[in-house]
Order: C-alpha cells, then sequence, then structure tokens
C-alpha cells in the first residue's frame, strides 16, 4: 500500500463514504428499474387485459 502519511485516515476515510455512497446510487438506480418495470408491466397488462 502507498504510505499516505499522516494523512492515511482522512483518505480512507474519504475512499469509505465513496464506495458506500456509489453503492447506494447503484442499490437506488437497480431498484427504481425494477419498480419502473414492474409499474409498465402492469400498465400494459390492464390495456392488453
Amino acid at each position: 500500500m502507498i504510505d499516505l502519511g499522516k494523512y492515511a485516515h482522512t483518505v480512507l476515510a474519504a475512499y469509505g463514504v465513496s464506495l458506500v455512497l456509489l453503492a447506494a446510487l447503484i442499490w437506488q438506480t437497480l431498484a427504481a428499474n425494477a419498480r419502473a418495470r414492474r409499474d409498465l408491466e402492469q400498465q400494459e397488462g390492464r390495456r392488453n387485459g
């Protein structure tokens, strides 16, 4: 691992927070996609049913 000196804790904490936020955004995007797909299938079912 590279030597970050006295800023190691701050830099690693920033990386950790960034990874958590990125994972949350990916999860939110996938959940919204699933919700939209489910709603679309329901709408198409009503129209065709």
